[in-house]
């Protein structure tokens, strides 16, 4: 028997899984909350105090998390160390972060550790705002071509503004890097001792394909002098296709974990994207939902189309031979943990101890109880900003229609259904401009305990839903790519497609739309979108008047 480590890294935690390679069952998991979870406030031991919209992370949580996940897993399958011949991570994306020439995070070093620049940046980090708007209005008026591919707006989640963010604000920080380095990547470093970019990340969150390159020397140059070569000098140009063996783990690696040195380690993928063949889907029409504290939606294509709002098409970004377009929403999970953590009346959190369940599952079984449309509530997802197809993290939440007989669970619902909105618009964008979308797959936390907002979505967007078998896709597609590192000869796969016809499986739970709930859902759609466009496309700024007014409240 033969076996294969994936590790998920995901906002909260590290999760790695053990895999079968003969069938994709999972031997057994572990899972690591980061010490330091998302740094939000201050950071930790300097307490020095963050600005809004600033998320950090401690990149030794991720050396910490694949020790401590690894020792786990093998303590209790019991597997012998060298029947695993592969390992593979993937990451929240664009996670970025600074480093010396030998891969140290600059916040490990004493004369850094209290600058909040020289820390991991983490994908929701939406602070280098400012630095997307310039960088999307000086690709703009140069017609850079690359600037199609991404929907014609580059976000502020991604590796170039963010890193501009550090030469505006922290330019010794910029100096002191030799390294500006995806998590993903440095990640592997640590693992094999070798330096490797990939090309998922690469591709989606830093504007690069493997026709073009990166954007030119000049064009950094017009963002700002100072960058004008800032891939020769702290990235690379040398970018591997996903599935590419790294490297082999290292001797110290091996020693802290009880695995074998020189295993075979895949380059790094995106967790989204590498959840795409672990729910079945190496082809076009069907696209991926990952869902959890955000939704990333995939969907792959024989050819390169212009979606307005996409985060972006990569040729081989997702399977070899295909395009595969990412789109996505920022705020899905995190939405309704605000509501929970903050809106919930006491008598709900008794009612919910009295029958020994969650408030999650209290309230999920009293909306469900609604009628479509009964609340007389409509909301808008953008708690934290939207990614797609509008791409301005500057957006917020509306919530309309509320009155004095207004009840959680109406509030609770309407927020599902938001949700579903948007992503009702996000596979609209994509058949108005000839992606076909025929079918859902969802994968992620929320599929598997939430089945109202499943049947919701599925009503909301008249497109059955399928989910995938395993409740952790991203490690297990991990653990696919690991497989495919070390190839058929050691007993993995020679291609990512092959590895799915064996290991990726979905489960027999089908949501199948009903017509009468799309019907009313189609209304409502209709006014989610006056509203949407109202405040979403300038018509009515009023939600960047208040950030602006909360901003100075607050200086």
């Amino acid at each position: 028997m033969k076996y294969a480590l994936g590790i998920d890294y995901g906002t909260e935690s590290a999760r790695a899984v053990l895999i079968d390679l003969a069938d994709g069952r999972e031997l057994t998991q572990a899972v690591y909350p980061y010490a330091d979870g998302v740094i939000d406030e201050r950071l930790p031991s300097s307490g020095v105090r963050l600005e809004p919209d600033w998320a950090l992370q401690n990149p030794q949580d991720y050396v910490r998390g694949f020790i401590e996940t690894v020792r786990r897993v093998l303590a209790e399958s019991k597997v012998n160390p060298q029947d695993i011949i592969g390992i593979g991570i993937d990451f929240t994306a664009c996670t970025m972060l600074p480093t010396k020439a030998d891969g140290t995070p600059l916040c490990q070093l004493p004369e850094w550790r209290a600058n909040p620049h020289a820390w991991a940046k983490l994908w929701k980090h939406h602070a280098a705002q400012p630095e997307a708007n310039r960088l999307n209005q000086i690709a703009g008026e140069r017609g850079e071509s690359w600037l199609a591919r991404y929907g014609g707006k580059i976000s502020s989640e991604w590796f170039f503004p963010k890193a501009m963010q550090i030469l505006d604000e922290a330019p010794e920080v910029y100096q002191a890097a030799d390294r500006l380095i995806e998590a993903a990547d440095w990640t592997i470093w640590q693992l094999t001792g070798v330096e490797t970019r990939n090309s998922c990340t690469a591709g989606y969150k830093a504007m690069w394909s493997k026709r073009e390159g990166f954007p030119s020397p000049d064009f950094f140059a017009a963002l700002d002098p100072r960058m004008r070569n800032i891939v020769a000098e702290k990235m690379s140009e040398r970018i591997l296709p996903i599935g590419r063996r790294a490297g082999g783990l290292t001797a110290a690696m091996a020693e802290a974990t009880g695995l074998q040195p020189g295993t075979a380690v895949a380059v790094a993928n995106v967790d989204a994207h590498v959840s795409v063949p672990a729910a079945t889907v190496t082809s076009p029409g069907r696209m991926v939902m990952i869902m959890g504290t955000s939704t990333c939606h995939l969907v792959l294509g024989e050819e390169q189309r212009i979606v307005p709002g996409m985060c972006g098409v990569v040729e081989d970004g997702v399977i070899p031979g295909l395009f595969g377009y990412e789109a996505g929403q920022s705020c899905v999970g995190d939405h309704f943990a605000w509501f929970v953590e903050n809106c919930v009346p006491a008598a709900y959190v008794a009612e919910a101890q009295a029958q020994g369940i969650s408030l999650y599952q209290l309230l999920e079984a009293k909306a469900a109880q609604l009628k479509v449309g009964e609340s007389g509530l409509l909301a808008l997802d953008w708690w934290n900003g939207n990614r797609s197809v509008l791409v301005d993290v500057d957006l917020t939440g509306l919530l309309i229609g509320a009155t004095l007989a207004t009840k959680p669970e109406e509030i609770y619902r309407a927020l599902i259904e938001a949700t579903a909105f948007g992503t009702r618009v996000i596979i609209g964008a994509f058949q108005d401009n000839g992606v076909a979308v025929n079918e859902l797959v969802a994968a992620g936390g929320l599929p598997e305990r939430a089945k109202l907002l499943m049947q919701i979505y599925a009503d909301v967007t008249g497109h059955q839903i399928r989910v995938v078998a395993s409740q952790q896709a991203g490690a297990l597609g991990s653990a696919m790519h690991g497989a495919v590192a070390a190839g058929a000869a050691a007993g993995g796969f020679d291609s990512i497609v092959a590895a799915a016809e064996r290991m990726a499986a979905l489960q027999e739970t089908t949501y199948t739309p009903s017509p009468a709930n799309k019907a009313m859902y189609d209304r409502l759609y209709a006014e989610y979108l006056t509203l949407h466009d109202y405040f979403g496309r300038g018509a009515n700024d009023c939600m960047k008047r208040l950030k602006r007014i909360k901003l100075d409240a607050l200086q």
